[in-house]
């Protein structure tokens, strides 16, 4: 039974493991020699040779205990061709020879001497013989049963003296010959200096190793190794896994056909392969693969491989976290004011449209709230919480259009971006983009949108991949693009793409009963901007009441939204005036009662009453009759041409006489 023992008794595990496998007469040098490294290596003595000293060493090399094995002749040469650690081989120099030699010709003066060397004799020495006056006969050995017939050999041709290693000696010996132990104290110390400095390296080299390993283990990502010539060094659990390779199984093999492509790909290129998309199995799998460079050169290839499903949550992820403000969408369809049945229809084909992924065409009048029923109808969906981005289509010159909505690459154009940039699509991806304005789109930028729609994927300027977008698309306008179609100042397969749900907004004036809450609405939202209390609040409705039934609205909700904000103003502003001319003039400050007036054949026009009102509200005289332009012509001829003395004589400001002369023709 092979032993295995601790030639010294020293446990500590911090120190790197050095097996002395020795046979007859080296065990004796390494145990002299063993105490002078004991505070830099722990030692273990193997008295076997061969395969039973394989059997002895290889549990405890896989368990990490021994870091380098030291052997010599026949002995070291098997036990590096089967242990997986270093093994350090004792060597015999030119000087550990002479000395044999000398000393076997001073005890034995004129004994024929057999020099027995491992793998080799020496031709050198050979030619010295004559010089040396020595009968020296050599053999090569390299197996334990070579060195049986080789000291044999030399035995049958009269040799006397056997120099060799110790089991030359041994069986020289048991023939009745003299022998020299070869190996000496000089060649097996510096044997020990070279596997205490080896195994010291190998032992932070494998601690280098496990915790990269360690670390490797735990990553989700797939990892793999390999060597020059191919082979793999080290793959992690994550890369069986998406491969679908078991581990109790030929996992080189199975290695070779997934990864082999990738890896003559790569040395093919004499570079990287960077995010090639593989299909395995059922799975897409993103690849790259790196070469190792040591020194300048090549020594291995490193791929790593990633699930594309989780990429694509990760990128989702980020986009969610790191998503600028602007490009959250505030509004919800409970946002839209009033309870007309226009209004409802708009809100129950919104939330149709909110159910499903199909684009969406808005339509109506400048200020109709388009942007908001589009932010309401992507809350409202199963994309709420990812980008919602709006562009107006002619907010920008035509190549700025394309470069904002598309991207590009870095050098596409003069000026681009260092590094490129992303196109709107690409930010709203996962998301809803809002393209207001859509009937201003130029022509040549339409095709590129149509293919966006069919295809669902964006080409950035400069680049020759398309990158796959999954985007809603809600579209505005406020031109009859039916219209513009048949002018062919539309594409006709656009429209179509876009006109799978059309929504239309209707104006203000055509829901005249939405008009008063909708204005309380805004007033209340607005009241902490304008230091609105519900008094002043009351005031500014009491005040715009006449316009709620009779006026055209043709600014829609947005109109109604700038009036309620200049009244609120005005009128804190001149709540505590006396009455007199203190107050400002309402036909400057409010042209809008007088527009109603004049277009009273459509609207209903102010009354004396509600003019009454709407003085005592300002708690300024009631307006008189807006001048002609003949009275605007003869104040200035009689003021001498100065404005401000010919607004005072007409009783109105100056703001208004110049809108007077510039609407019939400026003077």
């Amino acid at each position: 039974m092979p032993t295995f023992t601790p030639s010294l008794n020293n446990a500590d595990p911090g120190r790197p493991g050095v097996a002395l496998v020795s046979i007859s007469r080296l065990q004796s040098l390494c145990e002299t020699i063993a105490p002078r490294y004991a505070g830099r290596a722990r030692f273990f003595a193997v008295h076997e040779g061969y395969g039973a000293a394989v059997t002895a060493l290889q549990r405890y090399v896989d368990a990490g205990s021994v870091d380098v094995v030291l052997a010599a002749g026949s002995n070291g040469a098997y036990l590096s061709d089967h242990l997986s650690v270093p093994v350090v081989m004792v060597k015999v120099n030119g000087f550990d020879v002479l000395s044999a030699i000398t000393h076997a010709t001073t005890t034995w003066p004129g004994a024929p001497i057999g020099l027995v060397l491992h793998e080799t004799i020496s031709h050198e020495l050979a030619d010295l013989g004559g010089w040396l006056k020595v009968s020296l006969t050599q053999r090569a050995y390299r197996s334990a049963d070579e060195v049986r017939a080789v000291v044999k050999n030399l035995a049958d041709e009269g040799c006397r003296v056997i120099i060799g290693p110790g089991m030359a000696c041994d069986l020289a010996q048991q023939t009745g010959l003299a022998s020299v132990f070869l190996y000496s104290l000089g060649a097996v110390e510096e044997a020990f200096e070279r596997s205490v400095e080896l195994a010291r390296v190998s032992r932070q080299k494998e601690s280098k190793r496990v915790r990269l390993n360690t670390i490797v283990a735990h990553l989700r990502d797939g990892v793999a190794a390999f060597d020059e010539a191919g082979q793999l060094e080290a793959v992690n659990p994550a890369m069986l896994e998406l491969l679908g390779l078991e581990r109790d199984r030929d996992v080189s093999a199975g290695l070779a056909r997934t990864i082999g492509p990738w890896l003559r790909d790569a040395l093919e290129r004499g570079g990287a392969v960077d995010e090639r998309i593989q299909q395995i199995g059922e799975r897409s799998l993103i690849v790259n693969c790196v070469p190792i460079l040591e020194q300048g050169s090549r020594s291995g290839s490193v791929v790593t491989v990633q699930d594309a499903l989780v990429a694509q949550r990760i990128d989702r992820s980020l986009r969610t976290s790191q998503r600028p403000k602007h490009l959250v969408a505030r509004h919800r369809l409970e946002d839209l004011v009033g309870g007309s049945t226009a209004l409802e229809r708009v809100r129950r084909l919104a939330r149709a449209g909110a159910a499903h992924d199909a684009t969406v065409l808005l339509s109506g009048e400048s200020g109709t709230g388009k942007e908001l029923v589009a932010q309401g109808i992507h809350n409202a969906s199963r994309r709420r919480g990812n980008p919602f981005v709006a562009f107006n289509c002619a907010a920008l010159p035509e190549g700025l259009i394309e470069s904002e909505l598309f991207g590009h690459e870095e050098g596409a154009f003069t000026g681009a971006r260092r590094g490129g940039k992303p196109g709107l699509f690409e930010i709203a991806h996962t998301g809803t983009i809002f393209l207001d304005e859509i009937g201003e789109m130029p022509a040549s930028l339409q095709s590129r949108l149509l293919r966006v729609l069919q295809e669902r994927e964006v080409m950035k300027l400069g680049s020759g991949r398309a990158t796959p977008v999954d985007v809603r698309v809600i579209a505005a306008t406020h031109r009859d693009l039916h219209a513009l179609v048949e002018q062919g100042a539309f594409r006709a397969d656009l429209y179509f793409r876009l006109n799978l749900l059309q929504i239309e907004l209707p104006p203000l004036r055509e829901r005249r009963a939405d008009i008063a809450p909708l204005a309380r609405h805004l007033l209340s939202r607005s009241a902490r901007q304008y230091g609105l209390s519900e008094a002043a609040i009351e005031r500014v409705l009491r005040f715009l009441a006449p316009l709620f039934g009779g006026y055209a609205w043709p600014g829609n909700v947005r109109e109604l939204e700038n009036l309620l904000a200049r009244a609120a103003i005005y009128l804190d502003a001149t709540a505590g005036s006396v009455k007199g001319d203190s107050g400002p003039d309402l036909r400057a400050l409010f042209p809008e009662f007088e527009r109603m007036k004049r277009e009273g054949g459509r609207d209903t026009p102010v009354s004396a009453a509600t003019a009454q009102a709407a003085a005592t509200t300002l708690a300024v005289p009631a307006p008189r009759a807006t001048p002609s332009r003949a009275d605007v012509l003869s104040a200035l001829e009689q003021s001498g041409g100065n404005r401000a003395a010919a607004s005072r004589a007409l009783g109105i400001g100056r703001t208004t006489l110049w809108r007077i002369l510039k609407a019939d023709g400026s003077r």
